[in-house]
């Protein structure tokens, strides 16, 4: 019988993230798009918080932000109370598509991903990548080639890759997007076990509401451009979760009136 696995409490420990009142807005020929507008959010140590909204919403954008990879034109981002100004090993990201390097094997991928740690030696970082394929089940494909693999195999090596520095948090853009059923849920017991044994950060995007709240300890509801944070709903059910149970299916279908509801309604309309 699996241990349950009790969920990570946003109010036992101080934010291990702040998003403080960040806007974001693009221009595109002559015309200005306002991804976000005045977005705050805190994410505990050790929280999964996943962010969903319709397509164009600033959720990808508030990652981007939150990575280092953009500067938010107000408010501030801040990891462990330092602000983000750029990239660093501390934030990890996972794509939709698993980036990964096709001049590269498996272990050497990961191994990238450890090329910036300097206070390894060579060997250490070689038992760390063996650490972390062992870890995604794919110990035994350290020599395969990138295009040997499938969908779903390729995006473990790049769960390992984003896992194997370390850090402090975990930033996932949609990464099983792209994949077959079976293998999505597959990856979600395989995140949810994860998270058990390394008690990672994560903040998750994704366009799916059950995938949302299989995985997520917070559902981040965004509104419509320009991107505004609107609701959020705790998901206060015991891990591992399965998202073919009943009990899911009721929390997600909260979330999907409430995003329906913002869908419908004009900018400055709130959601009950």
């Amino acid at each position: 019988m699996e241990a349950t696995i009790e969920r990570a409490s946003a109010a036992a420990s101080p934010p291990k993230l702040v998003v403080d009142g960040v806007s974001k807005r693009f221009r595109v020929r002559r015309d200005e798009i306002r991804a976000l507008d005045c977005a705050s959010l805190r994410v505990a140590e050790g929280e999964c918080v996943c962010l969903v909204g319709p397509s164009g919403c600033g959720k990808s954008t508030l990652l981007n932000l939150i990575a280092g990879l953009d500067v938010p034109d107000s408010g501030s981002v801040s990891v462990d109370g330092k602000r983000v100004t750029g990239p660093g090993i501390d934030r990890m990201m996972m794509f939709q598509e698993s980036a990964l390097f096709p001049w590269l094997d498996v272990l050497g991928n990961v191994l990238f991903g450890l090329s910036f740690k300097a206070d390894l030696t060579a060997a250490e970082r070689r038992d760390v990548a063996r650490h972390h394929l062992a870890l995604v089940g794919l110990e035994r494909f350290e020599r395969a080639n990138v295009h040997e693999l499938s969908g779903g195999m390729k995006q473990r090596v790049a769960l390992a890759r984003a896992l194997a520095p370390n850090p402090r948090i975990l930033l996932m853009d949609e990464p099983f997007a792209a994949l077959d059923a079976m293998t999505r849920e597959q990856l979600y017991a395989d995140l949810q076990r994860i998270w058990a044994e390394r008690r990672k950060t994560v903040v998750f995007v994704t366009h799916n509401v059950r995938e949302a709240a299989c995985l997520g300890d917070r559902v981040v509801l965004f509104s419509p451009r320009p991107g505004r944070i609107r609701a959020e709903f705790a998901i206060d059910l015991d891990r591992p979760r399965d998202i073919n149970t009943v009990e899911l299916a009721s929390h997600a279908s909260i979330v999907t009136r409430a995003l329906k509801g913002l869908l419908g309604s004009g900018p400055g309309e709130a959601v009950e």
